[in-house]
């Protein structure tokens, strides 16, 4: 009984809509920052190290390198604040938390692509078209 009234409660605020990503991936966070009256966007870009929670409580810890020094931030998906989550490339793992990427430096902390994982969008006929004929000339 009270799981289920719990569940209503947490319905009300759960995004409808998460995108699928898991440990490994590269994803930009866009996040609402709110500074004074004013209201901007800022996207947090680096590799999903680790994944924690469920329901209404799910977050993920991304981290990224910025001037020889890593970040880390804790985002919780169903936040208001953060906006989207966007995957950019997916890494293939055999770990559920990354964490031994924080010893890494440089190349070190590049993962493999993932096999099977969604490809980039194709690019358009006329596209196609302009470089066929760059090679037939």
């Amino acid at each position: 009984m009270q799981n289920q009234l719990i569940e209503a409660v947490e319905a009300k605020s759960r995004k409808q809509q998460t995108p699928a990503f898991e440990i490994g991936d590269t994803v930009d966070v866009s996040v609402k920052i709110v500074e004074g009256e004013k209201e901007r966007v800022q996207v947090f870009s680096g590799t999903v190290i680790a994944r924690k929670g469920s329901g209404l409580n799910e977050s993920v810890t991304v981290r990224r390198i910025v001037n020889d020094e890593g970040v880390e931030r804790v985002f919780p998906i169903h936040a208001p604040t953060v906006l989207d989550i966007q995957v950019k490339r997916h890494g293939q793992t055999r770990r559920a938390k990354l964490y031994y990427l924080r010893e890494r430096v440089g190349k070190a902390v590049r993962l493999k692509e993932r096999r099977g994982a969604a490809a980039p969008a194709p690019a358009t006929k006329a596209a196609k078209g302009k470089k066929a004929a760059a090679k037939a000339e």
